[in-house]
């Protein structure tokens, strides 16, 4: 497919961008980087123990932890601008071709299977999750099956794509290692929930044709 030239289809896109920076830039004016984090985020192990601590009804956490990033030096704000640059880029032309309504379909789940393969991956940690990058990696997962082109020589057109979006969640995990890395060296103890990432990967593949079909059935 052909990359879409106007921002009139990459609303949904603009206002979750707009949303996030938001809610970041409020929890830092605020003081409350900490606490939102606590109260927002993920944190495998509320699911197993119903007396942990206060926060988020934890069905809903999932999609809080999205709102909630790094703090506001300059690890933070390339935590955030890398994952809001990578939103625009890939959702606007996901947007325009799966529709509005896809597209947050295709980022609420991707925002809940990545939480299901960080749960699965350490079901006792107590450590909030926070971060779009699980719900993004869903974009970037559906942005490489609609527009990835065939540069592996395979003969199979479908195995090459796959291969081909492999690739790309590889690099995407790599980055969020190397964000992971650069906000850990100012002393704090900080991972990256690459399972998390995967899973929303994942998520967005298995949706791309299922929604597009979707959609231009229901035209």
């Amino acid at each position: 497919m052909r990359l879409p030239q106007s921002w009139r289809t990459a609303r949904v896109t603009l206002v979750i961008t707009i949303v996030t920076l938001i809610a970041w830039l409020l929890a830092e004016a605020l003081g409350l980087q900490l606490r939102a984090a606590s109260w927002a985020g993920f944190s495998p192990y509320r699911f197993g123990f119903d007396g942990y601590a206060s926060g988020a009804p934890v069905w809903l956490t999932p999609l809080t932890a999205t709102l909630v990033h790094a703090g506001l030096g300059q690890a933070g704000i390339f935590h955030i601008g890398f994952n809001l640059v990578i939103l625009i880029f890939c959702g606007r032309p996901v947007e325009a071709v799966l529709g509005p309504v896809a597209l947050v379909i295709l980022y609420v789940i991707g925002a809940y299977c990545a939480a299901a393969a960080h749960f699965l991956q350490d079901p006792q940690s107590t450590a909030p999750m926070i971060g779009a990058s699980g719900a993004i990696s869903a974009v970037i997962g559906a942005y490489a099956m609609l527009f990835g082109r065939n540069k592996v020589k395979v003969g199979n057109p479908t195995l090459a794509l796959w291969i081909n979006a492999l690739w790309l969640i590889a690099a995407w995990v790599a980055l969020q290692l190397v964000i992971g890395i650069v906000l850990g060296s100012g002393g704090g103890a900080v991972t990256v929930a690459v399972w998390a990432h995967i899973g929303g990967f994942l998520a967005g593949i298995l949706l791309a044709r299922p929604l597009l079909l979707f959609r231009y059935r229901n035209a």
